[in-house]
């Protein structure tokens, strides 16, 4: 393309209703086909596509033909191993097209996978690896350091196999693929496999404590890519670009499976660079990308180039998009489509925007109100917990009043989407589950975020249960104190939590802020006074460098909650908002110990 892309609008009413038409006739046949799993279906599609670009990276391509003969590959491997129904195999390997092949080929003939986190180091690596216990390991080779840093931590220690280099330390694993046949195995060869046999371990982030393994079902799997593949019209002339982790649901089954499902081709590239992301996506020709948490904020934040629009991308496709960036988004990169939603790896509760409705995740059409019934009930910030009423009830919110969402889960198997498969660990699954919410016996899923919904029935993220605090007797939502904030001129990027003080009820506001240059400070303080109310505002503001994600490109709180206010546990520079002098004051060790011995009125 030499020139910008005319922007379309979206039409509420026809387009919508196609894209929910389109994901509920690819899903629907689901349930009736109980031992068609995603390898059977990727077996279809080599078929019928054969020799079309299916995954394609710098380092390596698959056809439609070569994938289903890698997958196949990798099945016997299993096979050969003694694996049988249930076992484990652990997946430490960045992002490339032979990712997708292994979790394929191994779960084809019953092994579960369990997708590690590539950023996880020691002790958090191996508890991952203890709590699904694995059989077999496959690492790449460039992380056999990091998982020499896990090996003391494990309570048994599986067969490890390297990919990619030789290490005396363990076998490797690409010459045993390699002499393996690429047929497609005979029914002898596979064990009898349903859509409800475990098919993936995914893990959850960690931000509430140690990271969880959440198990998914072939049923799942089939869900989440034929119904994405329905949401985002998939065409076989569609290529999507997708630099999200593939130990991720999102980057390593929901977006090669959608789009391999449509017949089209996935670009994947090992990790997210924002100064090269546009030039990527016209090399490659690409029509669609995936994004997540605040990954366009860094598109935005990026040095300007010719790029910007020299491209052909029809949709992005993807959830944690904020509305302060949405406008801005669209507009300077001539983004024709935006198909936010809301889902979870757990499952429980998905929404989607399919109408491009700015800053909103999603909305439920009437006509399938009885089957996707997500609830909000008021929420109790220092319990932790949905208000009950007298008779033990939850009690739904008003408009635009913010609180949990629940789901429903109902004993229906033709219903995939309702489905809550849980952990490994029973004890997190039962905290999750909630019962007697609106009548006698029924059962919900909470999800730990705070939402509203407006009059037209449009949900809007407000929070992480974890991240909102009280403060004065009000509750404070991160999201919309960061919002507040990124409008100024200047801020980049501002990650909001908050923090104790002695002697005072709840947390106070503290932000952590990236600038583009120096910060106007006074400015910035007025601004804060003209868009927040006063217990929302922060008492706290932290300037970085950087700020740090995680790989989901979400603002990581845990350490800057820990440090808190203390300049001794930072280089960063720390300012109090001193009620005293109206204005902010840089924090020494003097004033902090004043500040903690309650002798400054806050």
């Amino acid at each position: 393309m030499s020139e910008v892309q005319t922007m379309t609008p979206i039409k509420s009413d026809g387009s919508a209703s196609k894209a929910w038409l389109r994901a509920l006739e690819l899903t629907a046949s689901i349930p009736r086909n109980r031992d068609r799993i995603m390898p059977v279906v990727i077996e279809e599609l080599a078929t019928r596509f054969g020799d079309a670009s299916a995954l394609l990276s710098d380092r390596e391509r698959f056809t439609y033909r070569e994938l289903a003969e890698r997958s196949n590959q990798y099945a016997r491997w299993a096979l050969g191993q003694g694996l049988v129904k249930g076992d484990v195999v652990g997946l430490l390997m960045t992002n490339r097209p032979e990712y997708f092949a292994v979790w394929l080929g191994i779960t084809s003939v019953g092994g579960v996978v369990a997708l590690l986190n590539t950023n996880l180091v020691g002790p958090s690596l191996s508890h991952c690896i203890n709590i699904v216990s694995p059989r077999h390991l496959i690492v790449a080779s460039e992380f056999t350091d990091l998982l020499t840093t896990a090996l003391p931590g494990l309570t048994v220690l599986p067969t490890t196999w390297i990919h990619g280099s030789d290490d005396v330390r363990f076998r490797r694993i690409d010459p045993e693929i390699q002499r393996q046949a690429g047929e497609t195995l005979d029914r002898s060869e596979r064990p009898s496999l349903t859509i409800e046999d475990r098919a993936l371990y995914i893990f959850t982030s960690g931000t509430t404590g140690l990271p969880k393994a959440a198990n998914v079902s072939h049923a799942r799997i089939l869900q989440w890519t034929h119904w994405f593949a329905g949401m985002m019209g998939a065409q076989a002339d569609d290529r999507m670009y997708n630099c999200l982790p593939m130990y991720h649901s999102i980057g390593g089954v929901l977006v090669p499976g959608a789009s391999l499902v449509g017949g089209g081709s996935v670009v994947i590239r090992e990790k997210f660079s924002a100064s090269q992301f546009w030039s990527d996506v016209t090399r490659w020709d690409c029509t669609m990308f995936q994004y997540i948490g605040e990954f366009c904020r860094y598109l935005l934040h990026a040095v300007p180039s010719s790029h910007d629009v020299d491209h052909r991308i029809r949709l992005a496709c993807g959830n944690g998009l904020a509305p302060d960036v949405w406008d801005q988004f669209k507009e300077r990169f001539g983004i024709r489509r935006i198909l936010e939603f809301y889902a979870s790896t757990e499952g429980g509760v998905s929404l989607f925007n399919v109408e491009g409705k700015r800053g909103a995740i999603g909305r439920i059409p009437p006509y399938l109100a009885h089957r996707f019934s997500p609830a909000l009930v008021r929420f109790d910030v220092d319990k932790g917990e949905p208000v009950r009423n007298a008779e033990g009830f939850c009690v739904p919110c008003a408009a635009n009043e913010t609180g949990e969402v629940l789901g429903k889960i109902v004993n229906d198997p033709s219903n995939v989407g309702s489905r809550f498969e849980g952990y490994t660990d029973r004890q997190a699954s039962e905290k999750k589950i909630l019962h007697n919410v609106f009548e006698t016996g029924d059962v919900w899923i909470r999800t730990g975020d705070l939402m509203r919904k407006d009059e037209k029935g449009y949900f809007y993220f407000v929070d992480r249960i974890g991240d909102t605090f009280r403060w004065k007797g009000e509750n404070v939502a991160t999201s919309e104190v960061s919002e507040a904030i990124c409008a100024f001129p200047g801020v980049k990027h501002a990650n909001v939590y908050g923090v104790a003080i002695p002697a005072t009820e709840g947390r106070a506001c503290m932000a952590a802020l990236v600038p583009a240059g120096e910060l106007d400070l006074s400015a910035l303080f007025k601004h804060m006074a003209a868009r927040l109310p006063s217990y929302a505002r922060p008492v706290f503001l932290r300037l970085q460098d950087e700020i740090e994600v995680t790989g989901t490109f979400k603002y990581s709180k845990t350490e800057l909650v820990n440090q808190g206010y203390d300049p001794g546990a930072t280089p960063d520079r720390i300012y109090f908002n001193d009620p005293g002098s109206g204005g902010w004051v840089r924090v020494d060790e003097a004033l902090h110990d004043r500040i903690r011995a309650g002798q400054i009125r806050l």
